[in-house]
């Protein structure tokens, strides 16, 4: 009777392939709507050009900085490039909650006071160095060196910097710490995806799609220019550029009503964004251990797990990570060794067996749904590129990376949603290294129209 209750709460987190393909031809509609000059404005999935027109082709040399913005950490690398080799170097930073939610002038000054540090520690300093810097935030790009911010996300609140030029705001800082031993050039502001797509690129010149499944979810792709009626820039080859798609906020106009459950309806009136980042919400590693907590407490209050006895953790929101969900699921199957060690430290004692074997159940489907809605929205883009080709879809973040099933999971319903040939590639660095490639490949462009 408790295992039928159980079934009957989580049912609704199950997706058909009939759902899948309703969200694929849902998303395909707000995609389009995004490139279209006339409802770019009001669509939720904003399809930003980035500017970035060519990836590498193996001629790129030179040591370049990145830094690589997108969380509470953020790094700095100066990597060495010569043809498909690449050399790197980085350094980890903290950002307090103090800046993460202060003015903007703070954030953007404590990055350039670690950037001095790390440039200070560097052996081999040349007089003038490009800097790539990749800011995983919603922005709307004006040029390669000019980007828009539309709107904090990742528990990020900063004052004065929604609708202000980041670039900008990184020079000026960087300025205000000026060492006059070197000059950093700024060359190129790009996304998380764009790093993604431009890293694996570096490998493999099949990469046309950049996908992030980590505290966040996004993905970019390689459109043509025919396809984007907001493209503003010139229209000489190649006649492409990559779209961050922003996909985050798909469903924030109502559209995705049919997959959203209470339990996610939960989690965003609690979130510091509610009616924002819907689809993100369903996907990425800031929430879903947050909707397995919501789950576990509702199960928990109707006497299914725990004894009825709520631990203060499992009470408290945002407590139960989604690493924990990767451990569960890591567990060989019939055995909770892990699953139980996950219990103890969300202070359940000496969980039962019937209740590791649900919290189990309870991961295995919020990962599998989180999964299966990132393989939708891969197969839709697969499936709008039309390529003949092999596409390599460069792939990077926690979920990602660390859940012991995600992988296979997305290949699986890739495979059933579209005929298109397709490899998921692991990206190695992908944000830091990819800042860097794109302030090499602009770097060579530059110096080619200078001659």
């Amino acid at each position: 009777m408790e295992m039928q209750y159980v079934d009957n709460i989580l049912q609704n987190l199950e997706l058909s392939n009939e759902d899948l393909k309703r969200v694929s031809d849902t998303l395909l509609t707000e995609l389009k709507r995004g490139l279209s000059v006339s409802t770019h404005k009001t669509s939720n999935i904003k399809m930003f050009p980035t500017y970035v027109r060519d990836i590498p082709d193996g001629t790129e040399e030179g040591t370049y900085l990145a830094l690589d913005l997108g969380g509470s950490k953020f790094r700095v690398l100066n990597i060495h490039l010569k043809g498909r080799h690449c050399n790197m170097n980085s350094e980890k930073y903290d950002i307090p909650q103090s800046i993460m939610e202060g003015p903007g002038e703070d954030l953007f000054g404590h990055i350039a006071e670690c950037l001095e540090e790390h440039i200070k520690k560097m052996e081999n300093k040349q007089p003038h160095l490009h800097l790539g810097f990749t800011f995983s935030f919603p922005c709307e790009q004006r040029s390669l060196t000019q980007a828009i911010l539309t709107r904090w996300t990742k528990g990020f609140t900063c004052s004065g910097v929604v609708g202000k030029d980041v670039t900008l705001m990184l020079r000026e800082a960087i300025e205000r710490r000026k060492s006059s031993e070197i000059d950093i050039h700024v060359i190129a502001i790009i996304n998380d995806t764009t790093g993604t797509l431009m890293s694996c690129a570096h490998r493999d010149r099949d990469c046309r799609i950049g996908l992030i499944v980590g505290t966040g979810c996004n993905a970019c792709y390689i459109e043509r220019l025919e396809e984007v009626e907001t493209w503003t820039g010139d229209r000489e080859p190649p006649d492409q550029v990559i779209i961050n798609t922003e996909w985050g906020a798909f469903g924030d106009n109502g559209c995705l009503e049919f997959l959203r459950t209470s339990f996610d309806r939960k989690l965003d009136e609690n979130s510091n964004n509610p009616e924002k980042q819907l689809f993100e919400k369903m996907i990425s590693g800031m929430y879903l251990g947050e909707i397995v907590r919501i789950i576990a407490s509702k199960l928990s209050c109707n006497n299914i797990i725990f004894k009825g006895i709520l631990s203060q953790q499992f009470e408290t929101p945002f407590t139960f990570k989604t690493k924990y969900i990767s451990k569960i699921e890591s567990d060989s199957p019939g055995s909770i060794l892990k699953t139980k060690a996950v219990l103890e430290k969300m202070g359940v004692l000496n969980p039962a067996i019937e209740d590791c074997q649900t919290m189990q159940k309870v991961c295995k489907i919020v990962s599998t749904r989180s999964a299966h809605l990132v393989a939708a929205a891969v197969s839709t883009l697969l499936n709008k590129m039309q390529r003949k080709d092999r596409t390599v879809v460069g792939v990077d973040g926690s979920v990602y990376r660390y859940h012991p099933h995600f992988k296979s999971m997305m290949e699986e319903k890739i495979s059933e949603m579209t005929e298109h040939p397709f490899e998921l590639m692991l990206s190695e660095d992908g944000s830091g290294r990819g800042a860097a490639l794109v302030a090499a490949v602009a770097a060579r462009v530059e110096a080619a129209q200078s001659k």
